[in-house]
């Protein structure tokens, strides 16, 4: 006779997933799929708000670049290649294929990031229609308020079950999916609770701190560069030293506390409180020599000869700062020249902080890998109890690698619970 299963009775399921966000829906909806009866449980009233305000609305949903061989190259966290297993079960061509088969139109739009069309409503939808393929059981909102783990007997083949009081009642399953997310964006309802769980079962977690987030400068060192908020230009941006150093050519935007913009965004998940960065405003460009050539047949003022390879109100700002450079290029001295080709192509400035959380794109640090098993997102001292996405430490580059993290470890952990589903009822 086979084994009772968690549908026989309507307070417990067979998988109970914590977060409705990209990660535990789309887990919800694999799981459903695979025969589970899943519970999939959120505090907030709208699922994926993440998914929503995403490329301004339009949800830059994966990347086609994603090299799943290597993937430390798009992915920080104190062991990126964790996440290599999962990601080469479940790639962007997987994802793309589910975008075609629901009649999602995409485009891609810079560096291999793909955008919906239309809406990441869309994405949203398709999500909510493959949960409802599976079967699963939504409820929202609701809150958690506690829970249990209850080990089993010795002569059962089970190794336990999780006990969640909710708003709506106790509900039990042999299997639980913390989907939680991260602390970023708490106005969309990040909260804590996913890492405050983690700790409640003993699972070790790595500092937390905003990412791919604007970086901020003290009021009196930023206030001739306070001007230029708004003004956009391509860099080079780096930072580290010679082992750790990183490096990313991408768009710089001013800001009236700082910078922004796809290359600080890129380059804060790297970046330490304390170190600089460096940046070269003219990539590819050799400054001091186009200045010298100028110096030798131009009688226009340094400003303006730099104008011509900066943004206008950039090169005023620069110049205006140094008395000497105040004049027509041909009667400023050579080394007043060598001096503002050097600090434009090697700008050095430190941080002083962040935008933080309120204005962070994802969460880095989390729960460790090193609890985890990176075949089956389940937690290696806790049975039954798995984690995916944004609250384990792996944390993707801008441009659709978050997402991707979040379908890949969504996948793995469905396959794995089906499995194990599959083997105890037997």
């Amino acid at each position: 006779m086979p084994a009772p299963t968690a549908t026989d009775s309507p307070t417990a399921f067979d998988a109970i997933i914590i977060g409705a966000g990209a990660a535990g829906l789309f887990c919800a909806a694999q799981a459903g799929q695979l025969g589970l009866n899943v519970l999939l449980i959120d505090h907030a009233e709208k699922v994926a708000e993440k998914i929503r305000i995403s490329g301004g609305g339009r949800c830059n949903f994966t990347n086609r670049d994603l090299d799943v061989r290597a993937p430390h190259k798009h992915y920080v966290g104190q062991n990126p290649h964790f996440c290599r297993s999962a990601l080469s079960r479940y790639t962007p061509a997987d994802f793309i294929a589910l975008m075609d088969k629901h009649g999602i139109p995409y485009e891609e739009k810079h560096k291999g990031q793909l955008f919906a069309t239309t809406s990441a409503e869309d994405i949203i939808r398709m999500l909510l229609a493959e949960c409802a393929d599976g079967g699963v059981t939504r409820w929202q909102p609701c809150a958690v308020k506690k829970v249990v783990f209850l080990p089993s007997n010795a002569d059962t083949s089970s190794a336990g079950s999780y006990e969640v009081h909710t708003d709506r009642g106790v509900v039990h399953a042999p299997r639980l999916v913390l989907a939680t997310g991260g602390l970023s964006i708490p106005k969309i309802g990040a909260t804590d609770f996913g890492y405050r769980l983690a700790q409640q079962f003993k699972l070790p977690l790595v500092e937390r701190r905003a990412g791919l987030v604007p970086l901020t400068f003290d009021g009196a060192a930023w206030q001739p560069y306070a001007q230029l908020a708004g003004l956009a230009l391509p860099v080079e941006i780096s930072t580290g030293g010679k082992k750790e150093r990183m490096t990313f050519h991408e768009d710089l935007l001013f800001t009236h506390r700082g910078l922004s913009g796809p290359a600080v965004l890129q380059i804060s998940s790297y970046w330490k409180d304390g170190a600089p960065l460096h940046i070269n405003l003219l990539p590819g460009t050799n400054m001091a020599a186009l200045l010298q050539t100028a110096k030798t047949h131009s009688r226009k003022l340094v400003a303006n000869e730099l104008a011509a390879h900066l943004p206008t109100r950039l090169a005023d700002a620069w110049v205006s700062q140094q008395p000497e450079l105040q004049r027509p290029i041909n009667e400023a001295s050579d080394k007043a020249l060598t001096k503002l080709a050097e600090q434009l192509q090697r700008w050095e400035i430190t941080p002083t902080g962040s935008e933080g959380y309120k204005k962070a794109e994802v969460t880095l640090g989390g729960i460790d890998t090193k609890a985890l098993s990176q075949q089956t997102m389940e937690c290696k001292t806790q049975p039954g109890l798995y984690a995916i996405g944004e609250v384990v430490d792996i944390t993707g580059w801008l441009g659709g690698y978050n997402f991707q993290w979040a379908w890949a470890s969504a996948f793995a952990c469905a396959q794995a619970m089906a499995q194990q589903h599959a083997a105890t009822a037997a």
